[in-house]
Formats: structure tokens, sequence, C-alpha cells
């Protein structure tokens, strides 16, 4: 039997702690700790070791972009993070993205895309259709008041791996890039995974950034 999913959530509201606590539950999902700021929350992390966190970005004593950054750079190669945002896409997501977050969810979530939006980010895929992480990133890629995260350079990319970050960023699927560049789904899995490892990337979510933060893609750029 494979060992369960487990989980950090980390909210300075209790409520909604205790409300994913019972959604991850119900689902067989092992909360192993909660944090109610980002400085509990990396703790957390360090202590527990868990597969997926859930991280809220506004939090007392250290807020869950700051707390991104550490996890990320810490160590915890195997944990995911999954940004908690409101409706109006908080612009420090982007920065979170850059500083390692595989993802985000709104914090009204429906149930069960809390439950899969975990396993799919847990199972190395990025979080939520490619196209939500482009909205935000065309949003705030420009930005004078969030400094850019991430620095690659693409010139140890083929011309063809070029093509598939390009269209990665814009949005499109595994099968919608197969389609468009007449290549097979799993020949384009490898082409996404061979840019992750040459540009030292944790997932699609942060090919994202970097195709933005380099020009090789400008908001609305793609279509």
């Amino acid at each position: 039997m494979t060992e369960p999913l487990r989980a950090v959530i980390a909210d300075d509201q209790a409520l909604v702690r205790t409300g994913f606590r019972m959604i991850l539950a119900a689902d067989g999902i092992e909360v192993a700790a909660e944090a109610a700021n980002g400085e509990e929350a990396v703790a957390a992390v360090r202590r527990t070791r868990p597969d997926v966190v859930l991280m809220d970005i506004r939090m007392p004593r250290m807020d869950g972009l700051e707390a991104t950054r550490r996890i990320c750079a810490g160590g915890a190669e195997d944990t995911r993070v999954l940004i908690l945002t409101t409706y109006d896409l908080d612009h420090y997501v982007y920065a979170a993205l850059a500083a390692g977050a595989s993802g985000f969810l709104l914090k009204d979530v429906t149930p069960e895309h809390l439950v899969a939006a975990v396993r799919l980010v847990r199972s190395g895929d990025a979080l939520l259709a490619p196209t939500i992480t482009r909205r935000l990133v065309e949003r705030f890629a420009r930005r004078d008041d969030v400094r850019p995260a991430l620095h690659r350079d693409l010139s140890q990319l083929t011309p063809r791996e070029l093509d598939v970050l390009r269209l990665l960023a814009a949005g499109l699927s595994n099968a919608e890039l197969a389609d468009r560049l007449t290549l097979s789904v799993a020949t384009v899995k490898t082409h996404v995974a061979r840019i992750l490892s040459k540009l030292g990337l944790r997932d699609r979510a942060q090919a994202v950034v970097v195709a933005y933060e380099t020009g090789l893609i400008s908001p609305g750029g793609v279509r």
C-alpha cells in the first residue's frame, strides 16, 4: 500500500484551517500540521516533511510569500506549495510562483476542487488550468512593485523546446501543445521535462514565470 498524501495547512483563520482539514481528511489526505503564521508554517514543513502545503498569503509574523521562499529554498524538494488567495488574485501570488510555489487556489474553492488540486500538484504537475496561471502572470509580470525572482538562460534550449515553452506559457495543455505542434502527448511531456531539467525549475508554473521574465512571451503575445 502506498503511504497517504500528507499536507500542512497554513492560514491565520482557525475556521479556514478546520474546514480544509475536514475536507482533506474526508478524502483520505492526512493533515500533518496546521500553522497560523508563516514562521509556524516553515517550522511545520521542516518537522513533518509534507507532500503539499496550503499557504495563505496574508498572515502575521511572516507572510506566506516569505514562508514559501524559505520552504522552497530550504531543501524541501518533495514539498509543493499551493497559495491560497482571494477572488481579487493578490499580486503577491506572482512573486510566490517565482519563489517556488506550484500554483494557487481561491479561498472559496469547492471541496472537490480542493482535493483534486492537492492530488494533482502532488503528482508533479502544475496546479489548475495553465490559463489561470497565465492570466495571473500577465497581470503582474511587468509591475514595478513585483521584483522578478527567476533568472534563467534560455540559450540552452533547442528551437523545439523554445516552441513548447512559448505555448506552455500561453496556457496550452499538453494535449493542445501536441495538436498545435503535431506531436504525440508523450513527446510533449518529454520536452516539458527536459525544459524543466535544463532550467532548474520545479514545475510548469515556474516555467510560465520564466517565459515572461525573459521576454520569450509578452502579455497577450500568443493565442
